[in-house]
């Protein structure tokens, strides 16, 4: 590197946001993520004996994934290449492998670091396969999102899986701890007064992100009262710089279907509290509320059903209200909606039927209708004995006679009533 580019890169480095000043340079420095890296840990051993092997990081934001992989690269002395998925393509990955191959040739081994690498497509993941195989790469992906399903299979087998957690409140409180007293990287030039509860309100509203939490005290610093040279941090300057919680939630995300999953199975285990509490979470962050009212006419259907009929109903005015009137008014009839389908008495009785019988027909010959029940009205059909012998039973006393309805020969009981289910079985009556 030339002089200019060294000083360049200094004083940008200067001008960063706290959170990039503040980056972990070793383990030690590293908070919050002790079952993943932790004293003993495996990954810990092969880190400092200089055996990484390739790695997908993942977690939410702020739990440290670019830090580590920047941690490792230092510990490791490896040569570092940082890409980001979001603006690279595969002639990035081309001079990166061009560029480890002359590493080898000096004797280093290459790091190749891919921030949100689940933004890659099959191509680009299918490009990294060949150099990750023979060890001309060393590959640390960071995703946010599950790697299960966002990584291909093949890389994902090439590498070791590493799940970063939200960060603890006590591990945020270190870090904005340490960066207050850090003079060279910090906020230490600055003599500051806490007000009471200040960290804690901070690390709730940046809700277990140390990037937002750092970022979010240096404005704070810098937008605070001064009281003979001392920077009041109080909760009223954080009130105004940070409005509003920060979620972790992205329409198609983890989090997306992991909150509606508990949405959906608190409902169906009758627990309006808790059904509440996901509801808000998922109209705070944005999400779609016609989408949420979907999964209730669903429930209703699949989890209600005979046991309370009018809970299909309840369920389709809430979709059609939201749809009229929208948000904010529409939350108030999908939390009327959630609430009653949470209190009503369940049954499955109706969804274990129908798919009863559709895995019935998939598996078995079908056998044709019978005949007294087919349609004898289309020309002149009743002549071929269509419809013959049919019981009509509104002829009978209580609008119901006994005849058969399933085909011959098939004896399946599809439909069984569950223990709540609103159901009378009418008495068949002798014909007249």
């Amino acid at each position: 590197m030339d002089l200019f580019s060294q000083v360049s890169q200094e004083a940008i480095k200067r001008q960063a946001p706290l959170a990039d000043r503040m980056r972990p340079r070793t383990l030690a420095e590293f908070y919050g993520q002790d079952k993943a890296v932790g004293k003993g840990s495996v990954l810990e051993q092969l880190i400092l004996h200089d055996k990484v092997p390739s790695l997908i990081l993942f977690g939410p934001p702020g739990s440290g994934k670019t830090t580590l992989a920047g941690i490792i690269a230092n510990l490791t002395q490896a040569n570092f290449i940082t890409l980001s998925a979001v603006s690279s393509g595969v002639n990035d990955l081309r001079a990166a492998v061009l560029n480890a191959k002359e590493a080898i040739l000096r004797g280093k081994k290459t790091i190749l670091f891919i921030d949100e690498v689940h933004r890659f497509n099959k191509a680009q993941q299918d490009a990294l396969l060949p150099y990750v195989e023979d060890g001309t790469l060393i590959l640390i992906g960071a995703t946010t999102e599950n790697p299960m399903f966002s990584v291909n299979k093949a890389l994902l087998s090439r590498c070791r899986l590493v799940e970063l957690e939200y960060l603890t409140s006590e591990a945020i409180q270190k870090i904005l701890l340490a960066a207050l007293s850090d003079k060279e990287r910090g906020l230490g030039e600055f003599e500051t007064d806490l007000e009471e509860d200040f960290l804690e309100r901070l690390i709730i509203l940046t809700n277990g992100d140390a990037r937002q939490a750092l970022n979010t005290l240096e404005l704070c610093v810098l937008a605070a009262p001064r009281v003979d040279g001392r920077v009041r941090l109080n909760k009223k300057t954080l009130a105004d710089v940070v409005q509003k919680p920060i979620l972790n939630y992205t329409k198609g995300g983890d989090e997306h279907y992991d909150v509606i999953s508990a949405f959906i199975k608190s409902v169906r285990g009758s627990d309006p509290n808790a059904a509440i509490y996901y509801l808000a979470r998922m109209l705070y962050a944005g999400e779609d509320p016609l989408f949420i009212a979907r999964r209730l006419i669903i429930l209703a259907s699949e989890d209600i059903g005979l046991a309370d009929p009018f809970a299909l109903t309840m369920a389709v005015s809430a979709a059609e209200a939201v749809n009229r009137i929208g948000l904010p008014e529409g939350r108030i009839p999908l939390a009327e909606a959630t609430i009653y389908l949470s209190l009503s008495p369940k049954s499955n009785s109706s969804y274990l039927a129908i798919d009863k019988a559709l895995a019935y027909i998939e598996k078995n010959k079908q056998p044709q209708v019978p005949n007294h029940l087919r349609d004898g009205s289309r020309g002149g059909l009743e002549k071929l004995g269509y419809g013959k012998g049919y019981l009509y039973p509104h002829d009978y006393p209580g609008h119901v006679v006994s005849q058969r309805y399933l085909p011959e020969g098939l004896l399946e009981t599809f439909f069984l009533p569950g223990e709540l289910d609103r159901t009378t079985s009418p008495k068949s009556s002798p014909k007249k």
